[in-house]
């Protein structure tokens, strides 16, 4: 499956696909994980997934709240038409709340894992299987969409991450995976790109502190989950206003309110802590550290492509301080 070289941007008028891989050159941002997306790090592998309970309950309550509060504040007024509502909301969000609640019951998707030591790819597969992807040929793109209405201009973008099987006797309709991050796009996507190409182009310590699924639950270890998330929760809303970090503090308030913040990240550590781990005999041997005088070195390719790339940045910068 051929893409545009990475560092090429296609501009429409509502829309915008920048490729970022192959070769994974680096993009100018500084990696983020926007979605917590890293469910494992260490000086040999880095664990992604794209499974998150918590923002589709953060989608959901919103609605909910609309309605509970519309059926809430009229019941005063006319009982049948407060009643009226709950019945609409119940018929609206009836399926979307019934879709989440299988979720919650399902086993969690295997991560991707990357090994910068081999500077491979273990994408697991459906019945067990799993590809062993060289890095170098794994492909990214930003793509980014905006639609305009009565309401004004709304943008949605992906990071979209493919593989291809490495096996050429593969069948037609095993030979391409891909996966999608609703991230916005953009430099957004960019930044979460950068996650994993700093990750295996310079090490563990490029990253940024994330939030840490496998001592989640060692943390609330002894307590109902629920209740050390609340207690979690509440405790950041009063450091931050103790530090008179009056802003911050309200969004965590707004959260709570609005967006159901300490369910989804309830039922979020519920799920992921700790997150599924790659259990093929061969991949647990795969994922042992390797003497240094053993890892993978980058091709010549890439290495003149970065070289290249950083020497535009570099310029780039320059121009911005002149």
């Amino acid at each position: 499956m051929s893409t545009p070289p990475a560092g090429t941007t296609k501009k429409r008028l509502f829309s915008r696909n920048d490729y970022l891989a192959p070769l994974p050159i680096p993009t100018g941002e500084k990696p983020c994980d926007v979605l917590n997306t890293i469910w494992r790090k260490n000086d040999v592998f880095l664990d992604i997934g794209n499974y998150s309970i918590g923002s589709a309950v953060m989608v959901m309550w919103p609605g909910v709240m609309v309605f509970l509060a519309m059926s809430f504040f009229t019941r005063n007024l006319n009982s049948d038409f407060s009643e009226d509502i709950l019945y609409l909301g119940a018929a609206i969000l009836a399926i979307p709340i019934w879709i989440l609640i299988q979720a919650l019951f399902r086993d969690v998707p295997l991560p991707v894992r990357f090994n910068r030591q081999r500077r491979e790819v273990c994408v697991p597969r459906e019945n067990g299987e799993y590809w062993l992807v060289p890095w170098e040929s794994v492909t990214a793109a930003a793509t980014q969409h905006s639609s305009v209405s009565q309401a004004g201009k709304a943008t949605m973008g992906l990071l979209i991450i493919g593989f291809e099987n490495p096996d050429p006797q593969a069948k037609e309709d095993n030979k391409h995976f891909s996966f999608g991050f609703n991230c916005g796009g953009g430099t957004t996507a960019m930044a979460l790109w950068e996650c994993m190409r700093s990750y295996m182009e310079i090490g563990p310590e490029a990253l940024p502190i994330t939030n840490d699924f496998e001592r989640g639950r060692e943390k609330l270890r002894g307590r109902n989950v629920f209740w050390g998330v609340c207690c979690e929760y509440m405790g950041g809303i009063i450091q931050h206003m103790r530090a008179l970090e009056i802003d911050k503090a309200l969004w965590l308030i707004i959260g709570a309110i609005f967006l159901g913040g300490p369910l989804a990240m309830m039922l979020q550590v519920w799920k992921l802590s700790p997150p599924p781990d790659l259990l093929y005999p061969d991949i647990i041997e795969w994922s042992k550290p390797l003497p240094p005088e053993r890892w993978a070195k980058r091709s010549s390719e890439l290495e003149e492509a970065i070289a290249k790339r950083e020497a535009e940045l570099a310029a780039q910068t320059d121009q911005a301080l002149a």
